[in-house]
């Protein structure tokens, strides 16, 4: 059983013993999408990437990146640094949160897809005295607001303008939205049974591409 204090106060972090709260927000978005989430305090940013990859509900189809100041971190894979001029960029497997809290980090982004663009602002909330039962190795999702946008939709204003051809029938764009997303989507409809159900199927401490690709598939198979 988890029980927490109401986790609204930013400031000087009060830790969840090996875990903290950390809030994921889609930023430039109203009404918010975002999770609340335990996330263990040496959890390293791919294995972050991972969870907020689950419980936001994106697919892994593009490249990302945490930034924290000036500094970016990412895969290396990616070579985001490959040309001259280009700053360098920290492993993401080798950065923890316990690392970002002891730096003040109290708020720092993660991008998603970098021709939409999908930043998400992460925060850690202060809270009071809690107990966790059961959470030492994995992420837990407390509370979440509506589902992601569908990837590829154009950004910020190619979701607006998704979403108001789906709602109005008469939209000259409502057919063919439909068409395009050949699938239902309720942009309210969010899950935290879901979202923990699937979470909890990633291994610690690492996640390979191929595993959370198979968590995500399952996830999106799954019914509500």
């Amino acid at each position: 059983m988890i029980d927490l204090n109401e986790f609204v106060e930013k400031g000087d972090v009060a830790p969840l013993g090996e875990s903290c709260l950390l809030r994921v927000e889609l930023d430039g978005i109203e009404p918010s999408i975002d999770r609340l989430l335990i996330v263990p305090r040496m959890a390293n940013l791919s294995w972050v990437h991972a969870v907020i990859q689950v419980a936001m509900g994106w697919t892994n189809s593009h490249l990302h990146q945490f930034r924290i100041g000036d500094v970016r971190i990412s895969d290396p894979r990616f070579n985001l640094d490959e040309y001259e001029g280009d700053p360098p960029v920290v492993d993401e497997a080798k950065v923890t949160l316990e690392e970002v809290l002891a730096g003040k980090g109290l708020e720092f982004i993660y991008e998603y897809d970098f021709g939409d663009s999908w930043n998400h602002v992460l925060t850690f909330l202060k809270t009071g005295p809690s107990q966790e039962a059961g959470i030492k190795h994995r992420a837990v999702c407390l509370k979440g607001h509506r589902a992601c946008p569908p990837e590829d939709c154009g950004s910020i204003p190619g979701y607006e303008n998704l979403l108001a051809a789906l709602r109005d029938r008469k939209h000259p764009e409502h057919r063919s939205m439909r068409q395009w997303l050949g699938r239902p989507y309720d942009p309210e409809a969010f899950s935290v049974e879901k979202a923990n159900r699937f979470l909890a199927q990633l291994k610690w401490p690492k996640v390979t591409e191929a595993a959370l690709r198979k968590v995500l598939m399952a996830r999106d198979r799954a019914k509500p």
